[in-house]
């Protein structure tokens, strides 16, 4: 059985995760240092990216014969 591929490639998987990761990193230092709540679009930049790869993720899990019910 071979597993399926994602939809993103292997550079955009890894922009991806960078992106993630600075984004969830920011929250928290601009939450800090700017007084209002504008962190929480940094916050919600992560959440989404976070969901794209976990799609992706779940692409590449399924074998690739498996067909969408649709």
């Amino acid at each position: 059985m071979q597993q399926g591929s994602g939809f993103l490639s292997t550079r955009q998987r890894r922009l991806a995760w960078l992106g993630f990761l600075l984004a969830a990193l920011q929250a928290p230092v601009s939450a800090k240092l700017v007084s209002d709540d504008s962190w929480l679009f940094s916050l919600c930049v992560a959440l989404m990216v976070a969901t794209v790869i976990i799609a992706d993720d779940a692409a590449r899990r399924r074998p690739a014969d498996a067909r969408s019910t649709e």
